[in-house]
C-alpha cells in the first residue's frame, strides 16, 4: 500500500498541472482575435470549464480517499473513480483538440480565399495562439493514454510503455515514471523538430497522435505564420 500511496502523492500534482493547462488553453481562446471560433467565443472555454469543474472536484475527492485507504476496496473504489476522471478527462481533451483544430482550417480558410480581412500582426497573434494550444492538447492526449494514463501509471503494472524516455533505460532511474511536465516536453520538441527527440513512441496510436501534431504545427508555422509575415513585410 506504501507504493500506491506514493504513486498517488507523486502524480496529485501532474492532475493539477493539466487541470492549469486547460485554464491556460481556455484563456488562450478567449483572446482569438479574429474570432475564429465554432459559435460564439465564449462557447468553447463555457464547454471546458464546465468538464473542468467537475473533473477537478472529483480528483480533489479522489486524492482525499487515496490517502485514506487502508483496505482493498478501498482501493477498489479509488480505481474505479479515477477511471471515470479518465474518461472525463480525455473528453475533455478531445473538446480542445476540436476546437483548436477547427480555429486553425477556419484561418487557413479564410487565408486562402483572401477574405481574411486583417492585418498581418492579428494573423501572426492568432497563429501563435493556436500552436501554443496545440502543444498543450497534444500534451493532455500523450499525459492521459501512456501506459492506461495517469490513473494507471505507477499503480498497476502495464504490458506496453507508449513512450520510452531516456529515464526508463538508466538503472538508476529504476521505477521513475514520467509526469506531465515531461509529456509537455514531447509535445513541444515534436511541434518544433516535427520529429520525435529524445523520447521515442513505442505504439501506433502514439506514432499517430506524433503525426498529427507536427501536420498541425508545419501548418501553422508554414501557412498561417509564413503568410502573416508576407503581410507584414
Amino acid at each position: 500500500m506504501s507504493a500506491k500511496l506514493k504513486a498517488i502523492h507523486t502524480h496529485a500534482l501532474d492532475f493539477w498541472l493539466a487541470r492549469s493547462s486547460v485554464v491556460v488553453v481556455c484563456a488562450l481562446q478567449l483572446l482569438i482575435i479574429n474570432k475564429l471560433t465554432l459559435g460564439p467565443q465564449w462557447f468553447g472555454p463555457a464547454l471546458e470549464f464546465s468538464l473542468l469543474a467537475p473533473l477537478s472536484m472529483a480528483t480533489a475527492w479522489t486524492q482525499g480517499q487515496a490517502r485514506e485507504a487502508t483496505a482493498d476496496h478501498h482501493w477498489h473504489r479509488v480505481a474505479r473513480w479515477r477511471r471515470g476522471i479518465r474518461k472525463l478527462a480525455v473528453t475533455l481533451t478531445a473538446l480542445v483538440s476540436i476546437m483548436n483544430l477547427a480555429a486553425l482550417m477556419m484561418l487557413v480558410k479564410a487565408l486562402l480565399g483572401g477574405h481574411s480581412g486583417t492585418s498581418g500582426q492579428t494573423l501572426l497573434l492568432d497563429a501563435i495562439n493556436i500552436w501554443t494550444t496545440n502543444v498543450i492538447a497534444f500534451a493532455l492526449w500523450f499525459w492521459s493514454i501512456d501506459r492506461g494514463g495517469p490513473a494507471a501509471r505507477g499503480l498497476t503494472e502495464s504490458e506496453v510503455d507508449d513512450f520510452l524516455f531516456p529515464q526508463m533505460t538508466l538503472d538508476q532511474c529504476k521505477g521513475w515514471s514520467p509526469g506531465f511536465a515531461d509529456y509537455l516536453y514531447v509535445s513541444f520538441t515534436n511541434a518544433t523538430a516535427f520529429s520525435p527527440t529524445d523520447t521515442m513512441p513505442m505504439t501506433g496510436r502514439t506514432k499517430l497522435l506524433m503525426m498529427a501534431e507536427s501536420v498541425i504545427s508545419l501548418l501553422t508555422i508554414a501557412l498561417v505564420a509564413a503568410r502573416a509575415v508576407n503581410i507584414l513585410a
